[in-house]
C-alpha cells in the first residue's frame, strides 16, 4: 500500500511540473481582471506583476525619513527576537526545539527606526502584526496606498479580509509556511526574496510537531518560555494534519526544514520538491496563491504591504486535505 501511495506522489510531482508549473514564476506588467483570473487564479499559480504599485504615493514617500517626520511618536507593536525567527523553530539551551513566537514590544516609531539604524546583536525588530495592522494601527498611512487591489478584488469578487504593513531588519526571517488566503504582496521600498513551493509537493515538505513557547527578554538574556504546558510534549509525529486530528499529540505542526540550509540527511525527500525563487523589487507585486508554501527574507528596512483575500474552499482545497491525510498515513 505504501509503495502505491509513494508512486502516486511521484506522478503528482512529475505531472504538475510538466503540465502547469513551468520552470520559473511568470512575470507580467499589465493585469486585466479576466486575464488574471484565467491565467493564474484558476490555475493556482503565482505571478509577479512588475511595477504594479510603483505609481502609489507610498512608493514615492515611504522611507525611514518620511516616517520620522510624519509619525515619530506613534506607539506601535513590534516583534522582537534574538535570532530573527519570529513564529519559527528555535532550540533552547538544552537543545530542545520549540515553535517560538516573538516578544511583542510597544515602542514609538522613532524607537523602532533607531533599532534598525543601530542593529544590535540579539535584538532583531520587525513590524509584522497580521491583524490588518495597516488599517488598524497605521491609519495615517492608508491614503498613500490603494485600500484594495482592484484587479484582484474584481477577480476574487470580494474585498480583502486584511491589509498588513511590514517593515524590519534584514535578519528577520519568515519561516516556510502556507496560508488559507489569496495573497497580493506589494513591495514599497527595498526588496523581498521569496522561496515558493507548490501545494502539490506537500509529500516532500517535512513537518514535525513542536511544543510551543515564546521569547522573553530578561536583561541581556533571552529565555524560551514554554506555553500551554507544552514543555512535556514528547512526540515524533511528522503528519501535516491539524493538532486535533493527531491522536495523543498536543504539538503544533510546522515545517521542520530550512530551504536555505536544507538537512538532506534527515529529510532527503525535500530534494524532490519544486522550489521557485523570486525577488520582488520596489514597486513590484506578487500574487501568492492560497496554500503555496513560502519562505521570505528582505533587504534591511524593507517596507511592504500585503492584501489577504479569503480563499475559496472549493475542489482544490478538498484535494489538498486528501493529500494531507495520505501524507499522514504514508
Amino acid at each position: 500500500m505504501y509503495e502505491v501511495i509513494a508512486e502516486a506522489f511521484k506522478i503528482l510531482n512529475k505531472e504538475s511540473s510538466e503540465l502547469y508549473l513551468g520552470r520559473e514564476i511568470a512575470e507580467t506588467d499589465i493585469v486585466d481582471p479576466l486575464d488574471f483570473y484565467r491565467d493564474y487564479v484558476s490555475k493556482n499559480i503565482p505571478v509577479v506583476i512588475r511595477g504594479a504599485c510603483a505609481t502609489w504615493e507610498a512608493s514615492a514617500k515611504w522611507n525611514a525619513s518620511y516616517f520620522r517626520q510624519t509619525i515619530p511618536d506613534k506607539k506601535i507593536t513590534v516583534a522582537v527576537t534574538p535570532n530573527g525567527f519570529a513564529d519559527g523553530i528555535t532550540k533552547n539551551d538544552k537543545g530542545i526545539e520549540y515553535f517560538v513566537t516573538p516578544c511583542e514590544v510597544e515602542m514609538t516609531m522613532t524607537e523602532f527606526l533607531d533599532s534598525l539604524d543601530t542593529k544590535q546583536e540579539n535584538y532583531i525588530t520587525y513590524i509584522q502584526r497580521q491583524n490588518s495592522n495597516l488599517t488598524e494601527d497605521f491609519k495615517e498611512l492608508i491614503c498613500d496606498v490603494d485600500t484594495e487591489i482592484h484587479f484582484a478584488s474584481e477577480a476574487f469578487n470580494k474585498s480583502p479580509d486584511a491589509v498588513n504593513f511590514w517593515m524590519g531588519d534584514e535578519r528577520a526571517v519568515t519561516s516556510m509556511h502556507k496560508d488559507p488566503y489569496e495573497n497580493i504582496y506589494c513591495v514599497i521600498d527595498g526588496y523581498k526574496n521569496f522561496i515558493l513551493i507548490p501545494p502539490t509537493d506537500l509529500p516532500y515538505v517535512p513537518y514535525r510537531r513542536y511544543p510551543q513557547a515564546e521569547f522573553r527578554q530578561n536583561g541581556n538574556k533571552w529565555d524560551i518560555v514554554p506555553i500551554n504546558n507544552s514543555s512535556n510534549l514528547k512526540c515524533a509525529h511528522t503528519c501535516q494534519t491539524e493538532r486535533d486530528e493527531c491522536d495523543g499529540c498536543a504539538g503544533l505542526p510546522w515545517i521542520c526544514i530550512d530551504p536555505l540550509a536544507p538537512d538532506y540527511t534527515n529529510f532527503p525527500e525535500f530534494k524532490q520538491a519544486n522550489q521557485f525563487r523570486v525577488r520582488l523589487n520596489k514597486g513590484d507585486c506578487l500574487y501568492l496563491p492560497s496554500l503555496w508554501f513560502h519562505h521570505v527574507r528582505q533587504s534591511h528596512g524593507c517596507i511592504a504591504v500585503n492584501y489577504w483575500y479569503d480563499m475559496e474552499f472549493d475542489i482544490k482545497y478538498c484535494y489538498f486535505k486528501m493529500l494531507e491525510k495520505l501524507c499522514r498515513k504514508y
